[in-house]
């Protein structure tokens, strides 16, 4: 059976995880792909191809990635090369405080240029990317024409 795992689950945005796939078929080519929607609505992606090791196991952080977002091996890459499905929008995150960020990751046997409805993932995962960690307060600031915010640890 296989299965995608991302440790730790929750972790804030600027920390690393580690993804991992087991229960492949050694040297079975796969697509992993990262995705999230935004607070607008707006879909985000990045996809990487692999090469299961001996054991059925891929690592972003051990294997190099065979094209798609990225090649070459980065831990973080499918976090850190999300695209826009619609040009020139920009991951942004206005409520830092109040939610995280849900990033989906799925892997699909062979290599998925493009994933419909139709594509069942082999596995699938999500990880909860936050911005501010727990007990951090926020406290806005207007002082004149000066606007922002000032986060205070607990």
């Amino acid at each position: 059976m296989v299965e995608v795992t991302v440790t730790p689950q929750s972790s804030l945005a600027d920390r690393p995880v580690q993804v991992q796939v087991r229960g492949l078929s050694p040297s079975q080519l796969v697509t992993l792909r990262a995705s999230l929607t935004d607070e607008q609505g707006e879909c985000f992606q990045a996809r990487a191809f692999f090469r299961a090791d001996g054991a059925g196991e891929v690592d972003p952080g051990r294997h190099a990635a065979l094209g798609g977002s990225y090649a070459g091996v980065w831990p973080m890459g499918l976090f850190w090369f999300l695209q826009p499905d619609t040009l020139f929008r920009r991951l942004v995150k206005r409520d830092v405080a109040g939610s995280p960020f849900l990033v989906r990751l799925e892997v699909f046997d062979g290599l998925c240029l493009v994933t419909g409805p139709q594509d069942q993932p082999l596995a699938s995962c999500e990880a909860e990317r936050w911005y501010v960690g727990p007990g951090v307060q926020r406290v806005p600031i207007r002082e004149g024409r000066v606007r922002g915010a000032l986060f205070l640890p607990p």
